[in-house]
């Protein structure tokens, strides 16, 4: 048998994943690592017009190679959708169609809950409290659809 040729397997990009906690004034950052296993947050961004928001996230978006972004989607405890369920939706789709990238909506029901359990441990003051609180949301929002991924995977 002759020995055939094979094209060298190409290294795949690695791509990151930004996961967002979506607010009027406050969007939590966070971005996992290129192999999609922790999630490490980010300076949240703190809202002033449209434009400027999603400069911001285009910015981020490129500096970290992003390839798929999750949003905590806020569904009541009951599982049932509210208001601000609409927003994160549309806000959802505005990222599809300005960055042609896979948006994914995730159950966040517990993880401000969880973040400010965090804080309290810490026994962080209001203050500081407020500046981290959307940048820990973020990261459990990802961390736990990552580690959701992961599970579908095994």
């Amino acid at each position: 048998m002759e020995n055939e040729s094979y094209p060298e397997a190409q290294p795949r990009p690695k791509v990151r994943v930004l996961g967002l906690d979506y607010g009027a004034r406050r969007i939590g950052l966070a971005v996992s690592d290129e192999l999609g296993i922790t999630a490490q947050g980010l300076p949240t961004l703190h809202r002033a017009n449209k434009r400027s928001d999603f400069d911001h996230l285009r910015r981020i978006i490129k500096h970290y190679s992003v390839g798929e972004v999750v949003i905590g989607l806020p569904l009541r405890m009951s599982g049932e959708a509210g208001i601000q369920v609409e927003k994160v939706e549309a806000f959802a789709e505005e990222l599809r169609s300005r960055f042609k990238l896979p948006v994914h909506l995730f159950d966040e029901r517990l993880t401000s809950v969880q973040a400010n359990r965090l804080l309290d441990e810490a026994e962080m003051g209001n203050q500081r409290r407020t500046q981290v609180v959307d940048q820990i949301a973020a990261v459990l929002i990802l961390q736990s659809f990552l580690e959701s991924r992961a599970s579908r995977r095994e």
